[in-house]
């Protein structure tokens, strides 16, 4: 027993268990706040989730924490609820989640509201004559006139105004002009902006009506809007972000990728008068500890954000709102295995506020619930505008030769809408210039030494790069087993921009996928072209099929769609209609309407029987009765443990344990497969397998699975690979 109480630390190691230690003598912990402790030969910043009376072992035996990081707790009651659950539910160490739900500089003991330098002028400074100090030192007075300007000015403030500053800075100091002081950096950015606010466009019976449906329920609820693409959705999200604000409440808007954000911030900057708070992975961890201060102590009105901004602290929560649901980009791949939506939606739940979920193409799981009453649906069935839906159109491979993966259609086509002052979109979701490197006489491909992947040619580096561990080598001209040529087979996006750039040479020809968008800025600048219409030809990946809008684009073309017709995923179906719809989503959102022509070898597949002749609810429809016979989910849960080791016998070994000890856990209705390679067995050097868990019971599976995690935290065979728990997986690799 202690009278000051015992601490129960999680801490960032990957073992599922809270640590105890003793109050420090220099100050207080409470729940929620971050300690120093001794861990191991380290020294560690810990979460406070607990203060106990006693311990599983004796007091003395305890370490104490050495030292109070936060006065006040950092983490609201709510927050840590929210660090239990995923912990919890993802079978995830407890101490890995409380670091991913903070900035990096908080984890590592920096503190919340850290000391920011600042320059201020003397009165010395204030009286210089500037006009004479031009004269002979520029760059000293241009510096001491900002300063003057401002009164005083942090530095990284000087660092975005004036770039160069430091060296002026060292001269005003010897003159005594100006002088360096210390303070708290309380500074909330540029959340609180007021910005001049635009009207927006009259709704239309259907957004009417589905924001009357909304805003009649109360406190928690989960709202699916279900629209076409371009039938006005964000309008929907903007009336009800407004209502929020006007109450003085916080909203979380999350995206699935930060290439979404751009035209989304500038409608909502527009629209609503404010500036957004963006959290997302292009921020550096300055930028990300302002952020999340910002919106922690309330002064961020909007927050606008990616997956981990599920994690940011609120003040005061009114709405949640998860903009392109279904997208696979909100479920995080590696380490902690989350879902944001579906985090989105707890979060909500404990809060007692309302979350929305928008799609013009949901996932199975989102329409299941809502076939189950468990979710509203929202329908929007018509484009906003009187916009017409797009028409499309299949050209058969196996009737029209393609080159450069172009049929004559296709081409005509293109050739059709330019002509006629329209934009074209070019979609193939495969980067680089080809797939593979094939000789010409043995037809022997180039390989990864590490993966079990084809290399994939890039024109523009002249080589060969696995896009699975990132391996690269020179392209080869020369057969290293015959001395024959080799050649660049099958399309890329850099081979199709290639290609169109020749056959369209006077047209404006941009390329948009994650070689080209690397850089900060290049895909902001690369949507304006595309919205301004100087961009004519766009070719792209996944990047351009969602959320974006443009204006001018008449014409959507999909080079190669028949590789989702054969995927051995369970949900390949789902992927390829989502893929296509929102592609096709593009074309026609204004004034003309738009086509969309999609290239098969398989015309007569009866997944574009389903597509033509239903749209995407003609393809679920069907998928959920085959899911439904199958028990695949929505209609049961899975779980997936992962292994990987540099010994193929490693990774089943330790699979096969967790297989055994399951088996023999006496926790009935679950189903054990496996163990099996995965897909792509070896990847960066690593074989990967893995043991799938299926139930129609979920709290069946979670008995399991929580017995599992303790069970295989401790045995020899755990040390010999790497392993996960991927709760609700979406990708079976």
């Amino acid at each position: 027993m202690s009278a000051d109480g015992i601490l129960r630390v999680a801490i960032n190691a990957p073992l599922s268990r809270l640590f105890d230690y003793r109050m420090p003598e220099s100050g207080q912990a409470v729940p929620g706040s971050r300690v120093e402790v001794p861990f191991g030969r380290r020294t560690q910043t810990g979460v406070v989730l607990e203060v106990a009376e006693e311990s599983e072992l004796p007091v003395s035996k305890l370490k104490s924490a050495t030292k109070v990081l936060d006065k006040e707790p950092l983490f609201s009651a709510t927050d840590l609820w929210l660090i239990r659950f995923v912990s919890n539910y993802y079978h995830h160490p407890i101490g890995e989640v409380a670091a991913a739900a903070m900035p990096a500089l908080l984890r590592q003991g920096k503190a919340l509201n850290p000391l920011v330098q600042y320059l201020s002028a003397t009165a010395a400074g204030k009286d210089t004559a500037l006009d004479a100090l031009r004269k002979k030192a520029p760059k000293q007075a241009l510096l001491l006139e900002v300063i003057v300007d401002a009164d005083s000015i942090s530095f990284p403030e000087l660092d975005k105004a004036l770039p160069d500053w430091r060296r002026a800075r060292k001269g005003l100091v010897d003159k005594g002009l100006v002088e360096t002081y210390e303070a708290i950096d309380n500074d909330g950015g540029d959340a609180l902006a007021n910005i001049e606010q635009e009207p927006g466009p009259d709704l239309n019976p259907d957004q009417r009506a589905a924001l009357k449906c909304i805003r009649e329920m109360e406190g928690f609820a989960v709202n699916v809007v279900n629209g076409v693409t371009g039938s006005g959705k964000t309008e929907i999200y903007l009336h009800l972000i407004a209502s929020e604000l006007d109450e003085g409440r916080q909203v979380l808007v999350l995206v699935p990728e930060i290439g979404l954000t751009p035209q989304l911030v500038r409608r909502f900057r527009r629209r609503l008068g404010i500036e957004p708070l963006l959290l997302h992975s292009g921020l550096n961890d300055t930028e990300r500890l302002q952020t999340w201060r910002t919106a922690r102590n309330g002064s961020a009105q909007l927050v606008v954000g990616t997956r981990s901004a599920v994690f940011a602290p609120l003040k005061n929560p009114g709405l949640i709102i998860v903009d392109e649901e279904h997208d696979s980009s909100l479920k995080q791949q590696e380490g902690l295995r989350y879902s944001a939506r579906d985090l989105a939606v707890a979060r909500a739940k404990k809060l007692d506020i309302p979350v929305i979920l928008g799609s013009a193409t949901p996932s199975l799981e989102t329409l299941q619930r809502c076939r189950d009453n468990a979710y509203q649906s929202v329908e929007l069935p018509t484009r906003a505008g009187n916009a017409a839906p797009p028409l499309l159109r299949l050209v058969d491979l196996t009737s029209h030769d393609a080159f450069d993966g172009l049929s004559a259609p296709v081409a005509i086509a293109i050739e059709k809408n330019i002509a006629s002052g329209g934009q074209v979109l070019v979609f193939l979701n495969r980067r680089g210039f080809a797939p593979t490197l094939i000789c010409t006489s043995c037809g022997k491909v180039s390989e990864c030494a590490r993966c079990d992947s084809r290399m994939t040619v890039h024109s523009a580096s002249n080589c060969l790069r696995c896009h699975h561990c990132g391996a690269e080598r020179p392209v080869e001209s020369q057969c290293a087993d015959c001395g024959s040529n080799c050649r660049p087979l099958g399309q890329g996006t850099e081979r199709l921009e290639e290609a169109l750039k020749g056959r369209f040479p006077g047209e404006v020809v941009t390329r948009v996928d994650s070689d080209t968008t690397r850089l900060k800025g290049e895909m902001s600048k690369a949507l304006a072209m595309a919205t301004s219409g100087e961009t004519r030809i766009l070719v792209g990946t996944q990047m351009l099929s969602k959320g974006h809008h443009f204006p001018n684009l008449t014409l959507v073309v999909v080079i190669n769609a028949d590789q989702g017709l054969f995927s051995t995923d369970f949900r390949g179906a789902e992927k390829l209609a989502q893929s296509l719809v929102q592609v096709a989503g593009r074309a026609g959102r204004e004034k003309r309407q738009g086509e969309v022509i999609i290239q098969t070898a398989f015309p007569r597949h009866p997944f574009w029987t389903e597509l033509f002749s239903g749209g995407y609810q003609g393809v679920t429809d069907s998928v959920l009765i085959e899911r439904e016979k199958t028990l695949w989910p929505p209609f049961s849960r899975i779980a997936l443990i992962r292994s990987s080791a540099t010994k193929r016998n490693d990774t089943y070994a330790f699979l096969k344990l967790a297989k055994c000890w399951a088996e023999d856990s006496g926790i009935e209705g679950v189903r054990v497969l496996g163990p099996v390679s995965a897909p792509m067995e070896r990847k960066a050097g690593r074989y990967r397998a893995q043991l799938l868990f299926q139930s129609r019971d979920r709290a069946a599976l979670h008995r399991l699975l929580a017995h599992l995690r303790t069970s295989l935290e401790g045995s020899t065979e755990a040390r010999r690979v790497r392993w996960s728990i991927d709760v609700d997986p979406i990708e079976l690799f």
